[in-house]
């Protein structure tokens, strides 16, 4: 084996974010760049030597030639063993699971997420930890370090595997071990949900559309509804990952899965519809006639979880960030069981999942997740609500509104401001700062701020704060509205608002929600100056 040393010089710009390192695919494209990052990573791995190392992504443009840069260096590293997925496939979800099941070192996860593909689109290199969740910051600070003073990397000389074939070959002295991307994944899946309960339920003429958006869960979807559950031959719809989602945003929201939201609204709707994401940690659901916003689907999971073999002993916890809606809290308190409250990011999850302190955890962007795994999970927060239509022997839209009947529904939205010069949003967060001790007690229309602050976060297992993580608003009338930047684009930057407002009345619960919100959008607009300071009149995409 001939182990190559390539000189290099740093590139600026590679501080990964909350979810790795995501920047545009020509970026990623450049010389010596991916590289640079993964030696960088792996310069940070403690242990390396003879361990197993993970790697696969979601299949988006470029997925397939950093695959084999990253094979080709860790064998230069001196790991023992890498596990890819056939195609150089891995969910988000099924690397966190194939990482735990073999007890790997760790994973190199190659994905931009939700964000779109194709050559001008965006790509991501992220590391996850042993647990098989994603690396935290004192681990990607070190990376950015690293990054930041490299002097050269190392490669073996060697050819490119052929990934399309399942099983083992050599690369330098280490085994390169190509799998099947599904199986890990399908039998831990059979752990936690009531295969045979679902099949029941399909078997009984129950109807489901589920779009994978081109994305990586096409074929999970196919192999376990249709395959494994007997859902009918095209109930997974878009089922084949594209390198450019098929022209898609692999976002499942309203705004960029519209074909299913027609479907579900329309006059010939199934029984279900649910989506996933570029990556496949996230997921939308949708009733008959009715969209289930992600913060109510984290509280109705937690309500009904028990229903479900994985967690018929209760759960030990619930969890969801910041800017989610308050509606899990209701659950949790009268589950009496613990309830926390953190950043965003799924790494901020992760201790409370490893000390046993939750069992479920959720964020308003779609991500929802469970002690089996350490990322969010798209595909099963979907099979958990199959589970629960196949015991409850309920339609969706039912249970939904029994929720709401029970805990009182959480209108809420979320508005994007998207590509917005950085500088201005920086400008804007900074202005709402210093306003913060002169807003309780303004009156703003029908609105009365209480109290606000800057969230800051202790994490309960390590002790560690993490400041500066949101803008919190809240109104006299249990409304709430906040405000922050996002980290996980990769052009200029997202100003995200975050608005909600809680209505216990059962008469007020069929409203549209644009009209409940109008009072908190018109009050957060006027507070942060949005339309002065960003130039922006209407946000660019309203989930």
């Amino acid at each position: 084996m001939v182990t190559t040393r390539i000189p290099t010089t740093p590139f600026s710009d590679q501080r990964p974010g909350t979810s790795g390192l995501r920047k545009k695919v020509t970026v990623f494209q450049q010389p010596r760049y991916v590289e640079n990052f993964i030696q960088s990573i792996f310069d940070n791995v403690e242990g390396a030597q003879g361990s197993t190392l993970v790697i696969g992504g979601d299949g988006r443009y470029f997925n397939d030639s950093v695959v084999q840069i990253a094979i080709r260096m860790a064998a230069a590293h001196g790991f023992g063993r890498v596990l890819v997925g056939q195609g150089g496939l891995l969910s988000t979800p099924a690397a966190s699971c194939v990482i735990r099941k073999h007890k790997a070192i760790g994973g190199l996860v190659l994905s931009a997420s939700h964000n779109p593909g194709g050559p001008d689109g965006d790509f991501g290199i992220k590391f996850n930890m042993a647990h098989g969740g994603p690396a935290p910051e004192s681990f990607t600070e070190a990376v950015f370090k690293r990054a930041s003073a490299i002097t050269e990397y190392k490669i073996v000389d060697e050819p490119d595997i052929d990934l399309s074939r399942i099983g083992p070959t050599k690369v330098g002295d280490m085994i390169v071990e190509v799998i099947d991307p599904v199986a890990d994944y399908a039998e831990l899946m059979e752990q936690l949900v009531d295969f045979e309960k679902i099949a029941d339920l399909f078997r009984s003429g129950f109807r489901m559309r589920f779009d994978a958006l081109s994305a990586i869960t096409g074929p999970y979807a196919k192999a376990i509804l249709e395959s494994r559950l007997g859902a009918p031959a095209g109930t997974v719809v878009n089922g084949e990952p594209k390198p450019d989602f098929g022209g898609h945003h692999p976002d499942p929201n309203p705004v960029h899965a519209h074909d299913l939201m027609d479907l579900m609204l329309g006059p010939d709707a199934p029984d279900f519809g649910a989506a996933s994401d570029g990556d496949g940690d996230r997921n939308m659901i949708v009733a008959r006639g009715l969209f289930v916003t992600p913060s109510d689907s984290l509280a109705i999971l937690a309500s009904h979880a028990h229903l479900a073999p994985g967690y018929a002993k209760g759960l030990a916890g619930v969890a969801r960030s910041m800017p989610t809606s308050r509606a899990a809290d209701r659950v949790a308190k009268k589950l009496g069981i613990n309830f926390f409250e953190t950043p965003t990011g799924w790494k901020f999850f992760a201790n409370l999942l490893d000390a046993g302190l939750i069992t479920l955890c959720g964020e308003e962007s779609a991500g929802t997740g469970s002690n089996h795994i350490r990322e969010k999970d798209g595909l099963w927060a979907v099979l958990l609500w199959l589970n629960i239509l196949a015991v409850t022997k309920k339609p969706a839209d039912q249970i939904v509104r029994e929720h709401w009947a029970a805990f009182g529904r959480d209108y809420y939205t979320r508005h994007d401001y998207e590509e917005l010069e950085t500088a201005p949003a920086n400008e804007l967060m900074d202005a709402l700062r210093q306003k913060l001790p002169t807003l309780p007690g303004q009156r703003l229309g029908d609105l009365t701020v209480e109290s606000c602050d800057d969230f800051a976060y202790t994490d309960p297992v390590d002790q560690s704060v993490t400041p500066k993580q949101g803008i919190r608003i809240l109104f006299k009338e249990d409304a709430r509205a906040v405000f922050r930047l996002s980290g996980t684009g990769t052009s200029g930057a997202t100003l995200r608002v975050y608005l909600e407002r809680f209505e216990p009345d059962t008469d007020r619960h069929d409203l549209p929600t644009a009209d409940v919100l109008a009072p908190v959008v018109q009050a957060a607009n006027e507070i942060a100056e949005i339309a002065a300071r960003t130039g922006r009149d209407e946000p660019s995409v309203i989930t």
